[in-house]
């Protein structure tokens, strides 16, 4: 897809342009929605190849669309939704395969059709790798001497995480993109040896899943309830990260589709919500 950048230079919108550019003339037009067809009939509570009493969702919000966006769902690329998001334009994904069907609308929260479930959907991302420094010296700005580097190679860092020091020492953790992965470790051992740390430790075999909702502002124990359900079936959780509406966990990538199906059905997500 083809546009003209400030300049008059004729550019690719990337992907996801069509949608982002039928957003655009829908905020333009002030139009009452935007209806995106895809090759599916709407956002799913998760992955029906994966859980197949997945559920299409009758809306969803704005916040938890981006959330599982962001996390690997693929219905709807990121950055049209925020682009949705930002001049207040209601989306609705429907089937170019269909002719009926109401799809599923992308909303604001305080939309009184919003579903009042806690969790809207389990996403998951395919595509993590982790590296994780060792025996790194616990002192300010280390930090930023092992992730400066990443980010001056244009590699995106998702989660991180730091351990408690022993006696002056701590490993540090984070993910990255597969793709990046080789790229990655090939500059933390170049840091390895800057800051003196002990050693680097590189997974390319993890996957994160990830449980999206704008209920868990309202409700406790959530996290606890996906940490158990993982639990119970033996999968060990080696990373998490957590923000209003999410809670993300890093495992060993042959539980993902395990991961997958238990909390689905833990959450109660193939159930309709009032």
């Amino acid at each position: 897809f083809q546009g003209v950048d400030a300049q008059g230079n004729i550019t690719t919108l990337g992907r996801g342009g069509s949608d982002t550019s039928a957003v655009a003339l829908a905020a333009a037009l002030k139009a009452d929605e935007c209806q995106i067809y895809t090759d599916v009939d709407g956002v799913y509570t998760t992955d029906p190849r994966i859980v197949p009493e997945a559920r299409r969702l009758k809306a969803i919000t704005f916040e938890e669309m981006l959330e599982m966006a962001s996390l690997g769902s693929k219905v709807l690329q990121i950055r049209s939704v925020e682009f949705a998001g930002k001049y207040k334009v209601r989306l609705r994904v429907l089937s170019s395969f269909q002719d009926e069907g109401e799809g599923t609308l992308i909303t604001f929260e305080e939309d009184e059709k919003m579903e009042k479930a806690v969790i809207s959907g389990i996403a998951f991302n395919r595509d993590e790798a982790k590296i994780t420094v060792t025996g790194v010296p616990d002192r300010p700005g280390i930090a930023y001497a092992i992730l400066g580097p990443i980010a001056d190679a244009n590699i995106d860092v998702d989660m991180i995480i730091q351990t408690a020091s022993v006696d002056g020492k701590t490993d540090f953790s984070f993910t990255v993109h597969r793709n990046d992965f080789a790229k990655a470790m090939e500059i933390a051992r170049k840091v390895q040896a800057h800051i003196g740390a002990k050693d680097i430790v590189g997974d390319d075999k993890v996957c994160k899943v990830s449980v999206v909702g704008v209920g868990m502002r309202s409700h406790v124990g959530i996290a606890s309830k996906m940490f158990r359900t993982l639990a119970e079936e033996g999968i060990n959780i080696q990373m998490i990260s957590t923000s209003e509406i999410k809670i993300s966990v890093v495992v060993d990538e042959k539980y993902l589709e395990l991961a997958v199906r238990v909390l689905h059905k833990a959450f109660g997500l193939e159930e309709e919500t009032a």
